[in-house]
């Protein structure tokens, strides 16, 4: 995959002299939200630039090994105020792995507030609807994570990426493709691992550290979902799991504990579509995955004001759980009867 060398040259310019800068991650960020800030900060970093990476919230508990995870900044709960101060003073604002400035809740209004700072996104995700000064979006790449490895190959050098930016990089690369098997997958992907293994990362260490990695809560929690909460049906080709406020609190969940749980029922021979609904304090998260041409990207844009990618997507519900519920199986029925599913 090559990219656009005009906005290459464009994005060199931006860059040409020192700046302060901001990369700023979605809500809820997962191991390709943060790899591909890490690795784009130090990259930036070491070319003279002053960086401060934020997310809105605290990422997964599992992801704590990746290399300089410690500096960035974690908005919700930011009591010294550094989110606000970085995102004020900003001469260019970096958007990674999303598409529209709602990833962001509470941060949005922040960038608002700095009219000056150049935007740029970095993105894999459909249809931005954001104005950007400069827009890097490849629906698609595998993930940000490569595209940020494409980007300093094509404008550095492949031998710019160090040992730790690979194994930051890596991690997104593996958890977006669910570990290399999605159909988004390209030789050029397995070309782009190889350069990130030269480097003498531990492949073997990274996948223990992100999927052997969970408490036992989270096994107990996983358990209780798949036994008691999934249910299957339109001839055994759709799915849907819950969790409840209470039962979070009752397997002590941690942020990043249901990662992953809404792909369990694709395991199931002629599953089509799965869903995963979660309570939060006011509104439901709502997780949509699927196999081969049924696209949970536009379920997700007409009945759950979400989107993504056309086999994983997402949205929020603002409904009870059980309205949520009755609601997605009779979009499911709808999409069903316009032979969508």
């Amino acid at each position: 995959m090559q990219i656009s060398r005009n906005k290459i040259e464009e994005l060199r310019g931006l860059l040409e002299t020192p700046h302060r800068i901001v990369l700023l991650a979605h809500t809820n960020p997962d191991g390709d939200a943060v790899g591909s800030s890490l690795a784009w900060c130090e990259i930036l970093q070491r070319h003279g630039h002053h960086v401060t990476c934020v997310v809105p919230n605290r990422y997964p508990y599992y992801l704590d090994f990746m290399p300089s995870i410690d500096s960035m900044v974690v908005y919700k709960g930011d009591s010294e105020g550094r989110a606000e101060e970085a995102v004020r003073h900003a001469d260019i604002i970096f958007c990674l792995d999303f598409h529209t400035m709602s990833r962001l809740e509470g941060l949005s209004s922040l960038i608002d507030e700095n009219q000056h700072a150049k935007r740029v996104l970095i993105d894999h995700h459909l249809d931005p609807v954001e104005d950007f000064d400069l827009m890097l979006s490849y629906p698609e790449a595998s993930s940000t994570c490569y595209l940020v490895a494409l980007l300093v190959e094509q404008m550095y050098g492949a031998e710019h990426i160090t040992k730790s930016m690979a194994e930051n990089l890596f991690v997104g690369m593996m958890t977006d493709t669910g570990n290399f098997a999605f159909s988004s997958v390209t030789p050029d992907v397995f070309r782009m691992v190889s350069v990130l293994a030269a480097t003498g990362i531990s492949i073997p260490d990274i996948h223990v550290n992100v999927y052997n990695s969970f408490t036992e809560g989270r096994a107990r929690l996983f358990g209780h979902v798949i036994n008691r909460k999934m249910k299957i049906f339109h001839n055994g080709t759709v799915a849907h799991m819950s969790l409840t406020a209470d039962e979070l609190r009752r397997f002590w969940f941690q942020q990043g504990d249901s990662e992953g749980f809404v792909n369990y029922p694709l395991t199931i021979k002629k599953m089509k579509m799965s869903a995963m609904f979660t309570e939060h304090s006011d509104f439901i998260r709502v997780s949509l995955r699927s196999r081969g041409d049924i696209d949970v990207n536009l379920f997700a844009q007409r009945y759950f004001n979400g989107g993504g990618h056309r086999n994983a997507a997402g949205g929020k519900s603002f409904m009870t759980m059980e309205d949520t519920i009755k609601h997605y199986e009779a979009c499911v029925k709808e999409y069903a009867r316009e032979g969508l599913l």
